[in-house]
């Protein structure tokens, strides 16, 4: 006799929530990062170049995005 092949998946709902979650988060990091150039080459703006929003909020949230992308393929939800 035959038995029916148990076909299951991986990964569950949730994972793929985190995952849409981090790279949201990273998309949205790179975003931030993405400063306005100046098309004039005689200006130099540091302000914009090595401001806050640049240097410390971008790689953070690249940084979070990567680890929400760890967390949802290490999470196993318990309901199942």
């Amino acid at each position: 006799m035959k038995e029916k092949y148990q076909h299951h998946f991986l990964f569950h709902r949730q994972n793929f929530y985190l995952v849409i979650a981090g790279v949201v988060l990273m998309l949205l990091g790179f975003l931030v990062m993405n400063v306005p150039v100046n098309p004039d080459p005689n200006v130099y703006d540091a302000e914009n170049l090595y401001g806050f929003r640049a240097t410390v909020l971008a790689p953070f949230l690249v940084l979070l995005g990567l680890g929400v992308q760890i967390v949802a393929i290490l999470y196993h939800p318990k309901d199942r």
